[in-house]
């Protein structure tokens, strides 16, 4: 049986945070419950459509935890009794510290959930504000314990580089509590002004680092991390060994996966579509289509995201032809500058390249 991913989008927050891009609106209980019992019904009916084995999961947001463990509990029962789930599923749960401290972490882990990804950005208090995140570092140390003492284990917070104020010893203290907090994962990436955003209005008076201190803080950050037993796998994640997070694996990896909630995307049967960035949309079962993939040339761009690169044998086994000659000539141009490496095996980013990565595969595709 083939197999996939699922996600669901849950769009709601406390607080707009300036920086971000993702859809996300304020709640009430009432809009939590109209939403939840929604989304149950989508899952009955995608259910229908998707006789596949399901081997992740993960509920994203928004703030997946303002809702409340019962709620999505009862979402992720209904996966459980619709799909066949995978027993060895990871199923991962976003979360917000200031929500996070009072989640019923026993039940969610007796329902199947194992793994929490906590949404920490720094652990220093000034940067904190400056991103206008409205928890302390001391409530993700308190979500963390109270998540391993109700036996969900893995564990994954997220860091974020080019804060406004942050210096690479600031950085180097965010790293340290991650670890001394016992996290088996951390995803740390650079900040992006992204339109839309309130930061975006501000860019002109933010002091933010530039493309120099930016490139200092990400390569001093991975030799962190790999010191503190990190080990890059991806270009913004690092993993405990054998706690690689599987749900982005398996979009890297142009593996399938389905979408449930407002702007969630979906890749299945050779094609893109995504709920609208909006609440009455998603409830109205409108579905926006956005063409073919999964080609050759995305499959390129993605696998390029994982430290391993790309594998030229699984390339060839998808596609049953290899890598243009053209591209791998182009490799080795960027490999004699140290962007990339290349063996007969595979192509990847070298620490650097990723710095540049985006505009290097946009002349590789």
């Amino acid at each position: 049986m083939n197999t996939f991913g699922i996600y669901l989008h849950i769009p709601f927050c406390r607080k707009k945070c300036p920086y971000c891009d993702f859809y996300s609106k304020r709640g009430n209980e009432i809009e939590y419950e109209k939403y939840t019992a929604e989304t149950l019904k989508k899952i009955i009916s995608w259910s229908n459509l998707c006789n596949k084995k399901v081997t992740s999961i993960y509920f994203g947001g928004g703030t997946p935890s303002v809702v409340g463990a019962e709620r999505l509990c009862a979402m992720l029962d209904q996966i459980k009794k619709q799909f066949c789930v995978d027993e060895n599923a990871e199923v991962t749960c976003e979360v917000n510290p200031e929500s996070g401290k009072g989640l019923d972490f026993e039940l969610m882990r007796k329902t199947g959930f194992n793994r929490i990804s906590v949404g920490l950005q720094s652990a220093d208090e000034n940067e904190l504000k400056a991103l206008g995140r409205i928890h302390t570092a001391e409530e993700a140390r308190l979500t963390a314990k109270l998540a391993s003492q109700a036996g969900i284990n893995n564990i994954s917070f997220d860091l974020m580089m080019g804060i406004p104020f942050q210096t690479l010893e600031s950085l180097k203290y965010s790293i340290d509590f991650c670890a001394d907090c016992g996290v088996t994962h951390i995803s740390s990436y650079l900040l992006k002004i992204e339109k839309g955003t309130k930061f975006f209005t501000l860019k002109d008076k933010l002091p933010l680092s530039d493309d120099d201190i930016q490139a200092d803080l990400y390569l001093n950050a991975v030799d962190e991390l790999e010191r503190r037993g990190y080990a890059q796998y991806e270009i913004s994640n690092f993993a405990k060994p054998g706690y690689e997070g599987k749900h982005n694996i398996n979009y890297w990896k142009c593996g399938e996966y389905i979408g449930i909630g407002s702007s969630a995307h979906s890749f299945f049967d050779g094609k893109r579509f995504y709920y609208e960035r909006n609440i009455q949309d998603y409830y109205d079962r409108k579905i926006v289509d956005d063409g073919t993939g999964g080609d050759s040339r995305e499959y390129i761009m993605l696998s390029l995201r994982l430290k391993e690169g790309l594998v030229f044998s699984e390339f060839e086994r998808r596609y049953a032809f290899p890598v243009h000659p053209a591209t791998i000539q182009k490799i080795k141009n960027f490999a004699k500058h140290g962007f990339m490496e290349l063996d007969s095996e595979h192509a990847c980013f070298t620490k650097k390249g990723f710095l540049v990565s985006n505009s290097i595969i946009s002349e590789l595709i």
